[in-house]
């Protein structure tokens, strides 16, 4: 049956409204794994970021250390000198895009034209008992993946006694702007115990905020706004 105007507007409408759905969310869910020796207390909590020697003037690594340290500071750690430090914190970070395929239906009308509309069609363009799903198209959108690392040693030992990862995918192309996130689940509930995987949801900005001043307040452009509240954790 030929699908005629106004069932062709229908349906580019509906698959538009299914792919703008489909990107929507309320919060940014993250998965958190971590591994933990971790003994130290409030009064020595004194830590240093350390890098490769290739990251020394790494501009987007200094950036995502602001934000980070934001967090860390909300469990009372305090940046000092390297050499005062007790502890070095080391930081891993990266993006990966793939592609997913969702298979959405096209529809059709049984009763095409004319039609002329309320009140003299009460039933509308579909009929009494459309519209009918006529086929099904696959439809490509690209997810992208992000990932965060923190990893704490003892700067005197070189032991490693915090390693937590956070990982969170959606339609977000930019790691800058998910990186707040990131870095609240990451840190969220401060130190977990060794072998401790669970997930971390943070609602999104009901505002919509946007800010580039990442540093301050750990704020994100308008793709991804910064958290606005407290992360809730799924075990």
């Amino acid at each position: 049956m030929t699908i005629n105007r106004w069932t062709r507007r229908a349906a580019l409408l509906l698959a538009s409204l299914a792919a703008l759905l489909s990107g929507c969310t309320t919060y940014v869910t993250t998965q958190v794994t971590a591994f933990s020796d971790w003994s130290g207390n409030d009064a020595t909590r004194t830590y240093a970021f350390t890098r490769a020697a290739d990251q020394q003037n790494n501009l987007e690594l200094s950036t995502y250390e602001r934000v980070v340290a934001n967090e860390l500071a909300t469990h009372a750690f305090r940046q000092v000198d390297a050499a005062q430090a007790r502890y070095l914190v080391g930081l891993s970070y990266g993006i990966r895009s793939d592609m997913v395929t969702v298979s959405q239906p096209v529809y059709y009308n049984p009763w095409p034209a004319p039609y002329w509309g309320r009140p003299f069609d009460p039933w509308g363009p579909w009929g009494p008992y459309g519209p009918f799903p006529n086929a099904y198209v696959n439809q490509s959108y690209p997810i992208f993946t992000h990932l965060l690392g923190v990893r704490i040693t003892e700067r005197a030992t070189g032991k490693e006694v915090y390693n937590v990862t956070a990982r969170n995918s959606g339609a977000e192309s930019s790691l800058v702007r998910a990186m707040p996130y990131l870095a609240r689940s990451a840190l969220a509930d401060f130190p977990l115990g060794n072998g401790i995987v669970h997930t971390v949801k943070i609602p999104l900005d009901k505002n919509g905020a946007a800010s580039n001043e990442m540093a301050a307040t750990g704020a994100a452009p308008a793709a991804m706004p910064a958290p606005s509240s407290a992360p809730k954790v799924v075990q």
